[in-house]
């Protein structure tokens, strides 16, 4: 694995489409109702790592020069998943977002919410109005994944019952399906055949499983700050894969100390402490890192399948990031 390189550095082939993507972005969100206008430049001013519009043009760019409708698909992309996280926050009764206020703290659920359905209906326009049909199917397939991978997610966590098998279920769906997407409108931006799209789709989806692997990883408290509360997950009684690899392999007393654990209301540092040394014990984190780093090296070996570039190699660098992020 290669040392860690900056967003900035990575970000190099595709700068200049970067920079014009944040004006293209900030237009798409232009209006003349006073809050609405308002909140767009909340969100627009504390932006994130921005690396779901990077993953489309770093796509686009495999095939071709980025044109207009690769910027609509970055902005379609980022239009919804702002939104998802909008609505998250308001789900999650979350009162941060990136270190600052979110949206439903600042202007409450009601609009949160109505303002998530807001970005959502300008994703819609922007692909309907540029004759995007195909970029909207791929946007709208998400979505439904999505949706599907939240709901079984809720379902199967409630009753305890996710085991490995699940669990890659709702990654694909809740996190991976979104990434996928980047790269296959990407490369449909760039008039790639089908062949291409589905491997830039499968390319993503690769991206999306280790990137879950390792926020999974970041939230029990292994290998950085990730912005939120360690063990929020747990909080949440969402069963990740450390936890199910722990839940199979552990003692008996391991395994009941755990399931007290995603019983509890409020969990201590001194609990999170006990669970991380659990983990360690029956090498769930070691089973984890190494289908994360599975997962990437899938990633990889499809990017060895196109000539070696500028950009193939930011693209190799992006996948390396993914899984040695701090946060």
């Amino acid at each position: 694995m290669s040392s860690t390189v900056s967003l900035q550095q990575i970000q190099a082939p595709i700068q200049h489409e970067m920079r014009e993507f944040e004006t293209f972005f900030a237009n798409s969100l232009k209006t003349d109702h006073g809050l609405l206008d308002k909140i767009s430049h909340y969100i627009i001013k504390r932006k994130g790592k921005q690396l779901r519009p990077m993953l489309v043009f770093l796509s686009a760019r495999l095939f071709s020069e980025p044109q207009e409708k690769t910027y609509i698909a970055a902005a379609l992309i980022e239009l919804l998943h702002t939104a998802t996280l909008v609505h998250d926050d308001v789900v999650d009764e979350a009162m941060t977002r990136r270190g600052f206020f979110s949206i439903n703290a600042l202007w409450k659920n009601k609009i949160a919410v109505l303002f998530g359905d807001y970005l959502l209906s300008r994703g819609l326009l922007l692909s309907i109005n540029n004759d995007a049909f195909d970029l909207l199917k791929i946007v709208a397939t998400a979505v439904k994944e999505m949706s599907e991978g939240e709901l079984l997610q809720q379902e199967k966590s409630r009753r305890m019952k996710v085991n490995e098998e699940v669990y890659y279920r709702i990654i694909q769906q809740k996190t991976a399906s979104l990434i996928a997407a980047c790269c296959a409108m990407g490369a449909a931006a760039s008039n790639a055949s089908e062949e291409d799209k589905q491997k830039m789709y499968d390319l993503g989806m690769s991206i999306g499983i280790a990137f879950q692997i390792k926020d999974d990883l970041l939230d029990l408290g292994f290998g950085g700050d990730i912005g939120k509360p360690v063990g929020a997950d747990i909080q949440e009684n969402k069963i990740t894969l450390p936890i199910i690899f722990a839940l199979e392999k552990g003692s008996e007393g391991q395994k009941k100390q755990i399931k007290a654990l995603l019983k509890k209301k409020n969990i201590s540092s001194s609990d999170l402490l006990g669970l991380q040394q659990i983990l360690m014990e029956t090498k769930a984190v070691a089973f984890a890192q190494q289908s994360m780093i599975r997962y990437a090296d899938q990633a990889k070996n499809v990017l060895s399948s196109f000539p070696e570039s500028e950009v193939s190699n930011a693209f190799q660098q992006l996948v390396d990031f993914t899984i040695q992020r701090s946060k």
